[in-house]
C-alpha cells in the first residue's frame, strides 16, 4: 500500500496523513493515533528521510566499538545485546550506526558524532570505574545511555547495570555454603567497573565468614575460553589448590571446566564451578537443566532495555536521567557440589 492509497482509505488527503506518519507536530493527537493505527495494521512504513526532516532528528543511534581485540566489550555478549537493541530500534524506525575506531580515537568520534549530528543519542558500552565518556557526552549535549555504571563518576546519567556485587556475593556464598574455602576467582579485565564490582562481592563474602581473600588465587583478563583454561590449569597446580572456581562469564567457564576435566577430576564432584551466565542465545547455559551453576541475567534483555530507555531520553531531553538496577538470577546446574574431604 502507497501513501495514495492510505490517504483514500482514510478520507484525508496525503499531506495530514504523510506529517502525521512523520512526527510534525501540528496534526492532533487522535488523528495522529488514527492514521498510524491504520498503517500499522497494512504494515505501511513511511520515508525515513522524510521523517528526519520532520522531526529534525537523524533516526539513528550511534555505537562506538574500540577495535582493539583487548576490549572486553567486542565479545559474543556484545553480540547479544546489540541483538536486543536493535530490535527496538527496528521497531522506533530508528537505524543502528557502528563507528569502528582505534582505542586511542574513540574519545574522538563522538565529538565527530555530535559534530556531524549523524546520531540522535549514543550507548556507551564496557565502562570503566572513572570513565570519561561520561562528561564528554555530557559537554556535548548528546544524548546517551550506559550499559552498566562508572563508579568514581558523581554526576546522574542514564544507566542500566546488574548488581555485580551481590551477585558474586551470592555465588561464593553458595559454595561457602557447600564447604568450599579455597575458591578461585577468574575475572574480568578489572579495569572495567562490573569486573571491580564482582571481584568486591567475592571478597566481601570471603571476609563475611572469616576467610582472609588470597591473590595467590585470583587472576583477570579478558574473557575467553583459552583464559579461563590457563588460569585453572595454573591453579590446580597450587600445593593448596582451590576446589571451587568463580567465573565473570560462561565463555571463560567453558575453559575451566577444560582444565579441569584434562586433570582427570570430576566437574561437580573433586571441582565445583559457578559462572556468570549473560543468557547468551546461541550460547546456552545447557538445555533444561543448566550445566553450570550461575548468576543470570538476559544481556538481550538489556539491550533491549538500554534502547528503549535511550529512545525515551531522546523524546523528553528535559528529564531526569533514568537508571535501572537489576538484580541476577541463582540457577542450580551441575556444575557444584559439596566441597572434598581431605585425604
Amino acid at each position: 500500500m502507497n501513501l495514495r492509497e492510505l490517504s483514500e482509505q482514510l478520507g484525508l488527503s496525503q499531506t495530514t496523513v504523510s506529517r502525521a506518519l512523520n512526527g510534525y507536530p501540528e496534526v492532533n493527537e487522535a488523528t495522529r493515533k488514527r492514521i498510524q493505527d491504520f498503517a500499522d495494521q497494512h504494515n505501511y512504513k513511511p520515508n525515513q528521510r522524510a521523517k528526519s526532516l520532520a522531526t529534525g532528528r537523524s533516526m539513528q543511534i550511534g555505537h562506538v566499538i574500540p577495535f582493539s581485540t583487548q576490549h572486553e566489550m567486542v565479545n559474543v555478549v556484545f553480540s547479544d545485546f546489540i541483538a536486543g537493541a536493535g530490535e527496538v530500534y527496528a521497531k522506533n524506525g530508528y537505524d543502528m550506526l557502528l563507528s569502528v575506531v582505534n582505542d586511542e580515537n574513540e574519545i574522538g568520534a563522538y565529538s565527530e558524532l555530535a559534530r556531524k549530528g549523524s546520531v540522535d543519542g549514543v550507548i556507551v558500552h564496557g565502562p570503566t570505574r572513572d570513565d570519561p565518556r561520561i562528561a564528554l557526552l555530557q559537554d556535548l549535549k548528546i544524548p546517551f545511555f550506559v550499559h552498566g555504571r562508572s563508579s568514581d563518576v558523581t554526576t546522574n546519567y542514564n544507566h542500566l547495570d546488574v548488581n555485580n556485587k551481590r551477585a558474586f556475593a551470592r555465588a561464593t556464598e553458595f559454595l561457602l555454603d557447600l564447604g568450599h574455602t579455597r575458591i578461585g576467582l577468574i575475572n574480568g579485565l578489572e579495569r572495567m567497573d562490573f569486573a571491580q564490582r564482582r571481584r568486591d562481592g567475592y571478597e566481601a563474602a570471603l571476609r563475611d565468614r572469616g576467610i582472609a581473600p588470597d591473590p595467590a588465587i585470583m587472576r583477570s583478563a579478558e574473557m575467553t575460553e583459552p583464559y579461563g583454561h590457563q588460569a585453572t590449569a595454573e591453579l590446580l597446580e597450587l600445593e593448596d589448590a582451590p576446589t571451587a572456581f568463580i567465573a565473570s562469564s560462561i565463555v571463560p567457564a567453558l575453559g575451566v571446566r577444560r582444565a579441569v576435566e584434562e586433570r582427570g577430576l570430576t566437574v561437580g564432584k573433586d571441582v565445583s564451578i559457578i559462572c556468570f551466565d549473560d543468557a547468551i542465545s546461541y550460547m546456552p547455559n545447557g538445555a533444561g537443566e543448566p550445566i553450570f551453576t550461575a548468576t543470570r541475567s538476559s544481556v538481550r534483555h538489556a539491550g533491549r532495555r538500554c534502547a528503549e530507555l535511550l529512545i525515551a531520553s531522546i523524546q523528553s531531553p528535559q528529564a531526569e536521567p533514568l537508571s535501572e538496577l537489576w538484580e541476577a538470577e541463582l540457577v542450580v546446574g551441575r556444575s557444584t557440589g559439596p566441597a572434598p574431604k581431605k585425604a
